[in-house]
Parts: C-alpha cells; structure tokens; sequence
C-alpha cells in the first residue's frame, strides 16, 4: 500500500500548534514500557543542559506497541519550557516507517538539526544529547553517525559484516553504519522522505544502514560522535540474531544494487571525523554460546551443503567444508573466506529475483561459523586487541574489493544471458 504521509491527525495538529521548533528528538518505540521513561528523561534534562534557549520538540513515535509504552511516555511530565508529541505512525510495520514520520515532522517544523535515540538504552546520558546535535549546529555536518564504547561480542552483525562491507564499498570509515542514534539536518531528512522506500523492507528493518549508505552516495557532510558506552537489551549471537542476519544483508544488498556506479569506483576508505565523549569506560560483558553456534553451523552445513555447493565457488565451498570438519577446540572460519562468502553472496543475490529470503536464511549458519570464529580468535583479547582485529579484518575487505568486483559482473552476465 502506498501511503502519502506517515503523520496521523494527532500529530499533524501538534505540529500547527508548535509551529516551528529548533530541534527535534525523534524516539521510535514499540513495546518499550521499561525504558521509554529513562530515555524520555534523560533526553529532556539532555535538552535543558544543553540547549535550553532553543525551543525543542520531542516526539515518540510508536508503532501500535501492545504495552503501556504509549500511556508512561504522555504521563511523564518534561521541561514546561520543551514539547511532546507521542502518537502511532502510519505506514507499514518497522523502524523506518517511525523514523520516516520523524523526519517529516523535522520538515513541518522547519528544524535545524533531528536527533534520533533508541527506546530500550539504560545508558544513554543527558550529554548524548549534545554529542549527536553539536556537530549539526556548530560545525555544519548533515550527518552524524554514532560510535559507541561495546562489549567485544556486542555487534557481531556490524563487526564482521557491516561495517567491512560498508568500508570497502563506499569509502567511508564509519564504525557503527546501523548504531541507532543519529542527527541529520534538515535538508537531509527532506531528502529521505522524498525517497521511494517507504513500501519497501527498508522501512521495517534496515532503516539505519539505508540512511548511513545515502548519506555517503549523495555527498551529505558526514562525522562521528563517540557517546561512550552502549548498554542495551544485549542478545546473544547464537541466539536470537538469525533474523537480523537476513535483515541487514537484505538491506545492505538491496543497496548495493541501487548504488552499484557508485561503489565500483571508490577504491580504499578514509576516516571521517569523530566528535563526542573523551575518556574509557567499560561495558558490560557479553556471553556467547560458542558451542551453540559451532552446532548451528554443522547443522546447517548437514542440511544446505549441496545448495552451497551450487552457490559458491569450489575454493569457497572447500573452505566452509574444513570448517564443518573441525572439532570446537581448532574451530575456524578464516576471514579470508569469509570474505569471498560474503561477496560471492552479493553477486548472487541480484540473480534471485524470487525467493530471496530463502537464499538468507540457508547462509544464516555461515554467519554462526563466522561468529564463532572470531569469538575463539579473540577469546583472549582485551577490548583494544579485539578492536585492532576488526580494523584488521575490515582493511582485507578492502584489499578483496576487485573480487567482489569479478564475481559481481560474473553473476551479472548470466543474469543477463538468461533474460
């Protein structure tokens, strides 16, 4: 279904009531009755610290939660001084469909910056809200990215898939492409609203990474802020993140057909500039289920190794077949074939016009492998050596770029011999 606006009619006469605003705080939610309060609160003390002189607007936007989130976020009272809005968005089921009714009231209320947190941080700080705005209003970037201080197994999405593989395509370091927490410029949140995404998967699940990867290609001013810890309702790998595996490679595919003239041409990366919080800290631990996910794998390669076989080169397949030989004490998916996996993967799916998400969810015990490689790698390290491996790692997905390049155009020519 398409739909013209994702703003209902309460917000939308909000909006003619405040008028114009300075700055908007944007909190997608749903379901988030335990937390929504601590993020609300600390956000309106960030916004009275900070910027108390500039009229400010924060808005939730839920997505029907089932909870009392909506009913404590009205009750709790902010600054007399700031305004609320809490209202449902409309449009299909997701993040992006919230943060895209965001936007479009950082429009309406023609605002210089539109800061975006999560609903279920317990350690977001008022200062947050000035390490995301700052870069915006004094220093005239149009995108700020967060850098967080995590837990080594916190992300093993962004550390062994999206943060290389945003690396390497588009030339921009930025360490936590799909972080949460953003600020955007106006003329930034108008360019993704007039976007033809809204119907998409994008609008449920991979808002973030699509906002980071335009942001890049359209030549948006982009920088950093650290924000110190992140503690968040961490799930463990083998666990729970099989779905947000599909999710983000869809996405992070999906774009990577929209902007192939783009990619093809970078070669390298360069630092983007970091702002925000000075000092260390330490984050929670993480545990992980090594042998869970060494079982997953070995389970998946019982069931789908005749379908990789199909899918990936034989050097490829030879190496994810070691690997399934290997007992847990030697396990290892090297990165160097992880990274041929992940490529190859890409130049297949623009082949698969149907049934991609069946391709995904059949790859889903590679990335369980690949997780618990690099779990058993860095077992011993603290959390600089373990983040000097991810550096390490990202810089052969650059290197490995022209292959990337080769099986793309391969799997291109036999999509076009067969149509």
């Amino acid at each position: 279904m398409d739909y013209d606006t994702a703003l209902r009619a309460y917000p939308n006469k909000r909006i003619e009531e405040i008028g114009s605003a300075d700055i908007l705080i944007g909190i997608p939610c749903y379901n988030n009755e335990k937390t929504i309060v601590h993020v609300i609160q600390t956000v309106t003390h960030g916004l009275a610290k900070h910027y108390q002189d500039v009229k400010s607007v924060i808005f939730v936007a839920d997505g029907g939660s089932t909870d009392d989130t909506r009913e404590v976020a009205k009750e709790f009272e902010i600054k007399p001084w700031q305004e609320k809005m809490v209202s449902i968005y409309r449009g299909p089921a997701g993040k992006g469909t919230a943060l895209r009714s965001v936007f479009e009231a950082a429009d309406r209320l023609k605002v210089r910056v539109c800061g975006m947190v999560d609903s279920d941080l317990r350690s977001i700080t008022p200062d947050w809200v000035k390490y995301l705005l700052e870069p915006i209003l004094e220093r005239g970037y149009q995108y700020v990215a967060p850098v967080y201080v995590r837990h080594k197994y916190d992300g093993t999405i962004t550390n062994n898939i999206v943060y290389n593989l945003t690396r390497a395509l588009y030339g921009k370091r930025i360490r936590q492409p799909i972080g949460g927490d953003f600020a955007i410029s106006r003329d930034l949140a108008d360019f993704y609203v007039e976007q033809d995404v809204w119907t998409t998967d994008v609008a449920r699940f991979g808002i973030d990474i699509w906002m980071t990867t335009n942001a890049v290609t359209q030549g948006f001013k982009i920088c950093q802020s650290n924000l110190g810890v992140k503690i968040h309702d961490v799930k463990d790998p083998g666990e729970h993140l099989g779905p947000m595996f599909r999710q983000v490679l869809s996405a992070l595919f999906f774009l990577m057909e929209r902007h192939e003239d783009a990619w093809k041409r970078i070669k390298g990366s360069e630092a983007v500039e970091t702002f925000g919080f000075e000092g260390s800290l330490q984050p929670e631990p993480v545990n992980v289920n090594l042998g869970l996910m060494i079982d997953l794998f070995k389970t998946g390669y019982q069931q789908f190794s005749p379908l990789w076989k199909g899918i990936f080169r034989p050097s490829t397949f030879a190496k994810i077949t070691d690997s399934a030989k290997m007992e847990t004490g030697e396990f290892s998916l090297p990165v160097d074939a992880w990274i041929k996996i992940l490529y190859e993967l890409a130049a297949t799916y623009q082949l698969w016009a149907v049934n991609r998400r069946k391709l995904l969810d059949m790859m889903t015990p590679l990335y369980f492998a690949r997780v618990a490689s690099f779990v058993r790698q860095s077992w011993k390290m603290s959390m600089e050596e373990a983040e000097a491996l991810v550096e390490e790692q990202a810089v052969e997905f650059e290197e490995q770029k022209d292959y990337l390049i080769e099986v793309w155009d391969e799997k291109a020519a036999e999509k076009a011999k067969a149509g």
